[in-house]
């Protein structure tokens, strides 16, 4: 596996965000597959860094579950059974539609261009099955529209909702075309936002989440 190094990495908060964010992101996209065994000696070296942001990096997502600690030897990957991506899906469907239905009648539709930015990458990385560019533009998009209600704390649930859930099966889901519908749903949910349409965009969000999460569990949504 081969991550970014850390001073190539723009703008980061700290080393150990930086570090974190790679490592869940390929575990997210399935670089990472579960029952991998990873060390702090080798992930400092890969990422060109001291043993301390690694260290801390791997206990956080340890915290939140990509990770189990295997004593004297390190961490490793985690698996997500289908019995956590529907209590993911519930918890999502309690707080992602009704906040697309909270922001939507003040859309600031000066917003839209740089929204149809990241969708269109998201629907690239669907058309060329990029997994990485799709999932990271994806948490990217839905963060940035969350953060629109301005409560920091509800974008970082929606965020770590997003990525604890595994695209394993994602390559499958891609062949059989859901994965582009998926990518088009960001396109018709902006739609929505900028025509400042609460009921749709709620709608369209309950049925994304929905969706994505069939995509994810490798079955066809309920």
């Amino acid at each position: 596996m081969v991550f970014a190094k850390a001073a190539d990495i723009q703008n980061p908060p700290s080393l150990r965000e930086q570090v974190e964010r790679s490592i869940s992101a390929a575990i997210t996209a399935g670089q990472l597959e579960p029952g991998e065994l990873l060390t702090v000696p080798t992930l400092a070296s890969d990422f060109e860094v001291s043993a301390t942001p690694v260290r801390e990096a791997l206990l956080e997502l340890a915290r939140r579950g990509f990770l189990d600690p295997v004593k004297n030897k390190g961490f490793r990957v985690t698996d997500v059974s289908d019995d956590e991506l529907e209590s993911i899906a519930n918890i999502r469907l309690l707080l992602e539609p009704p906040t697309m239905g909270a922001i939507a009648p003040g859309f600031d539709v000066g917003k839209e261009a740089e929204m149809r930015e990241l969708a269109d990458r998201i629907q690239q990385g669907a058309e060329t099955n990029d997994l990485k560019l799709y999932l990271e533009c994806d948490v990217e998009f839905h963060a940035r529209l969350t953060d629109m209600v301005g409560n920091p704390l509800l974008t970082d649930m929606v965020s770590d909702l997003r990525t604890r859930a595994r695209l394993g099966n994602l390559k499958k889901m891609a062949e059989s075309g859901r994965l582009a519908t998926s990518a088009a749903e960001h396109y018709e949910l902006l739609d929505a936002l900028v025509a400042h349409d609460a009921e749709l965009a709620e709608e369209i969000m309950r049925r994304h989440v929905g969706h994505t999460v069939g995509i994810w569990a490798g079955r066809e949504e309920s």
